[in-house]
């Protein structure tokens, strides 16, 4: 399971009026590259009209904090039980990560490396 912190679900929200995509999912994803290997990923994206997916096999639905989440198999793996946070602070906002997957960040908080055993 993922989980959003209010302000991190409320800063979803308020991305998703700012670029007139109400309705969208929020795709969390896992890709390779970063400072440290792997470095998570945030997209706006609808379904597809005629509903005729071709990740639908691969892919993970969630509601959390009133968010629709999608993620597709692969990413849910590194990520499972991983908090999403939004705060504010001198530099500007941002999204704060904490994995328990993660064995290793990068300072840019959105690289992360995992041990492979």
């Amino acid at each position: 399971m993922i989980h959003l912190s209010k302000s991190a679900a409320a800063e979803i929200t308020r991305m998703k009026l700012s670029r007139n995509k109400p309705d969208s999912l929020l795709r969390l994803k896992v890709q390779t590259g970063g400072c440290s290997g792997l470095f998570y990923s945030l997209e706006l994206e609808y379904l597809p009209e005629d509903n005729e997916l071709s990740h639908q096999k691969t892919d993970l639905y969630f509601e959390v904090e009133g968010i629709s989440l999608v993620i597709d198999n692969q990413s849910y793996g590194y990520l499972d039980g991983t908090k999403l946070d939004y705060s504010e602070d001198l530099m500007g906002g941002g999204f704060r990560f904490q994995n328990p997957h993660a064995t290793k960040t990068c300072g840019c908080g959105l690289s992360f490396e995992i041990d492979q055993k």
